[in-house]
């Protein structure tokens, strides 16, 4: 992040999932850096609350792909800042690699619960209030996989094509209101998601060296984030220039 934009988000209050590694780690680090406060979600507790007094967060452990849990996070995001966050970033995912004739159903149904269901959820519970004071921003991370079609990401492809419609229709519903929506589509990210295929031994695969880092999708995240207020950036795609 540059220095023209160090504590551009002070006095800001910031909701990021899946915060405890990857992309939602590195998001929330940039954003807390920017003066925000934050406060982050994710199953891992103990990963969790390390984080969080790293970076001066508040830590808040749950999780977000079930309506109950992510209810439960709502209110206790809700105790801590006394109000809807000011942002929302959908950070927290799963990814699956298996082609559909393999690809269990449990497995299938996990994928739009954490990748689709937990976005709505959140949305669900702060978009209200948002849209009564009349200004917010949420962010979801989606996914290449969201808008190219790939062999052998029918469950991981489906659920990134859910969220890329979930979201234009949030991007609709939202507009004049004051609250904005992002949506960030990164290529192939190099975080711990990947290392049970091991894709620097695959030739199917990209190579850990040629995949964006979670620092670059945090830093586009942050610039969606300090536009003016008049100023909405409705869709990002990243990809490596490696």
């Amino acid at each position: 992040m540059t220095s023209s934009r160090s504590r551009a988000l002070e006095g800001t209050t910031v909701l990021v999932t899946g915060a405890s590694r990857g992309i939602g780690l590195a998001v929330a680090r940039q954003v807390a850096e920017a003066g925000a406060r934050v406060a982050l979600v994710a199953r891992s507790e103990g990963d969790l609350a390390r984080v969080a007094g790293e970076i001066g967060a508040q830590a808040v452990a749950g999780d977000v792909a079930s309506a109950a849990g992510a209810a439960d996070v709502a209110a206790r995001v809700r105790a801590i800042f006394a109000a809807a966050p000011d942002i929302l970033v959908n950070s927290a995912g799963g990814f699956l690699l298996a082609p559909l004739a393999e690809t269990d159903p449990a497995d299938f149904q996990h994928q739009l619960d954490v990748n689709l269901g937990a976005p709505f959820f959140l949305m669900r519970a702060f978009l209200p209030e948002m849209l009564a004071r009349g200004s917010g921003h949420i962010v979801n991370l989606g996914s290449v996989a969201g808008r190219i079609s790939m062999a052998g990401n029918g469950a991981y492809g489906a659920s990134k094509f859910g969220l890329r419609g979930l979201h234009q229709v949030l991007a609709e519903e939202v507009r004049g209101t004051g609250v904005r929506a992002t949506l960030v589509e990164p290529s192939a990210t190099d975080t711990s998601l990947w290392d049970p295929l091991d894709p620097d031994s695959r030739a199917d695969l990209p190579s850990r060296s040629s995949m964006l880092s979670p620092d670059d999708i945090a830093r586009a995240v942050v610039f969606a984030l300090v536009q003016p207020a008049e100023v909405e950036l409705s869709l990002l795609a990243i990809r490596s220039a490696r």
